[in-house]
């Protein structure tokens, strides 16, 4: 038997995301805060906020979520999603990364609202956010409505559609809504699946330290962050209320990310986004180790590497390139300066 051809010099290096993943293996690329605002003049510093940060790498450094549920005014249900609309389709929206929180599919005013964003800024609209589904099926029902709406209005994407885990049916179901193919992103709402306990949860349940010693609350954050991983989809964690204790958002966030396997969560104040992408994002020590284990690896068309760290050689093979890959691929996300070399064989229009 003739050995295979060794690759030509001149082919280019296979890019870890085509090297170490089949289809649908890597998780959805979204940025690690999700920013919430229904007030008009809120949804517009977002967006401004939004603009300005993502000028310095190139790309959203935030999620913007325009509020169409708790932000818009009673019987004024379709003036405020025009209005979001009319946001979400303007200069403001630099990055394309503005999506919007609709009613429950139980509420009278969801079809309307759907058809108004994807009439008005289908084309632009990043997400839709559904929250309280009671079940799979208020799930299903759901995307079946937004597809439908799209298709009658000629739209020729489909919007992804994140959910918003908030009650003891949608819980109870999470693993089967996870795997959804229409779903995109799960987050956990805190503040409605306490209140569902009437009052078993003490309202310490819902402060920034009480939501990770609960047990009937740190149940459901894992269940959800292990639904989505299951299934390749995003897990984002709730809210921290106490806006002004950047210590305890801090704290919160580096929880959520490094010991429940959160990987995006929310902000509902404009000075809580900078503490989460910074909580989120990986050591600088970790950065550069993952920078030299991937080229090494590139450099050997993906095979077993060897490298050394702190003194000790380490072994690396394709199990370890992918979790390193999800280091490098979230420091760039939240725009931490990478090495030129990996900047140019990985996040360069040829790179990939």
């Amino acid at each position: 038997m003739n050995p295979s051809p060794a690759p030509s010099a001149a082919s280019a290096p296979l890019h870890p995301a085509r090297a170490l993943f089949e289809a649908g293996e890597a998780l959805p690329s979204l940025p690690v805060c999700d920013h919430y605002a229904g007030v008009e003049a809120r949804m517009r510093k977002s967006l401004a906020l939004q603009a300005e940060l993502g000028e310095r790498c190139g790309a959203a450094v935030f999620d913007a979520t325009l509020d169409a549920e708790d932000g818009a005014p009673v019987g004024g249900e379709r003036e405020h999603a025009a209005l979001i609309a009319e946001l979400v389709d303007s200069p403001h929206n630099r990055w394309n990364r503005v999506g919007a929180r609709v009613h429950p599919v139980s509420h009278p005013s969801f079809d309307a609202e759907v058809e108004i964003l994807l009439r008005r800024c289908g084309a632009r609209l990043a997400y839709l956010m559904v929250p309280k589904p009671r079940s799979l099926g208020d799930v299903q029902s759901a995307c079946e409505r937004i597809d439908a709406i799209g298709g009658s209005l000629g739209l020729a994407r489909k919007i992804p559609v994140h959910v918003l885990v908030e009650t003891h049916g949608a819980l109870r179901q999470v693993w089967d809504i996870a795997a959804h193919p229409r779903v995109e992103s799960l987050s956990f709402g805190l503040m409605d699946f306490v209140s569902a306990h009437r009052g078993a949860i003490p309202s310490s349940g819902m402060s920034a330290a009480g939501q990770f010693t609960h047990p009937l609350v740190l149940r459901a954050k894992i269940e959800i962050a292990a639904a989505c991983h299951a299934a390749a989809k995003t897990p984002s964690h709730g809210v921290v209320t106490e806006f002004n204790d950047l210590d305890a958002l801090r704290s919160a966030a580096r929880k959520a990310c490094r010991e429940l396997g959160y990987t995006r969560m929310w902000s509902i104040h404009p000075n809580q986004i900078l503490p989460i992408v910074e909580a989120f994002a990986p050591d600088e020590e970790e950065i550069v180790a993952a920078a030299e284990i991937l080229l090494g690896a590139q450099a050997a068309g993906w095979g077993p590497v060897r490298h050394r760290t702190r003194g000790s050689d380490t072994l690396h093979d394709r199990a370890s390139y992918r979790y390193y890959w999800h280091v490098l691929e979230r420091a760039h996300r939240t725009g931490r300066p990478l090495p030129a070399e990996a900047i140019q064989a990985f996040f360069t229009e040829t790179s990939t």
